[in-house]
């Protein structure tokens, strides 16, 4: 294929974007994965355990470690809901408030470098190409007939 596959571009880019994270979060001994998480939970009120697994878009087996590691760097605290004794509650620690701080620059920082160097019409047009690409996937919209194998 000498023309480049919607599929390539999206994983090449995603591939660039996490790397970079990941550097970023490293040079604050952290990980894109932990910066996500604790974007994804709520600084004040805490977040069920139960929704963070959909809300991040990961299965429970990898939020489990990802949580087992920002709890021993203390991070973040598990504390049963006050009002559902079967559920647990995440809470950031005031240091897990420090790096949520810190994972939201940075991803605002990339926001602002985007904008600087893409006018808001193709940004604009990007984003309505990732919505219908997501909607086409979850609407089970791509594969709606089998696709043989040549033996």
């Amino acid at each position: 294929m000498k023309e480049k596959t919607i599929d390539y571009v999206l994983r090449a880019t995603w591939m660039a974007v996490s790397k970079m994270y990941n550097e970023e979060a490293g040079k604050a001994g952290s990980t894109m994965a932990t910066g996500f998480a604790l974007l994804s939970i709520d600084p004040e009120d805490g977040t069920p355990s139960t929704s963070l697994g959909p809300k991040m878009g990961m299965e429970a087996t990898s939020l489990s470690r990802i949580l087992k590691t920002m709890e021993e760097k203390g991070l973040i605290e598990r504390k049963r809901n006050p009002h559902d004794g079967r559920s647990v509650l995440i809470y950031l620690t005031d240091f897990g408030k420090e790096m949520r701080d810190y994972s939201k620059r940075v991803v605002l920082r990339f926001d602002e470098s985007v904008k600087e160097n893409v006018s808001d019409k193709d940004l604009k047009t990007f984003i309505q190409v990732a919505n219908t690409i997501t909607g086409l996937i979850s609407e089970k919209k791509i594969y709606t007939e089998e696709i043989s194998v040549k033996q």
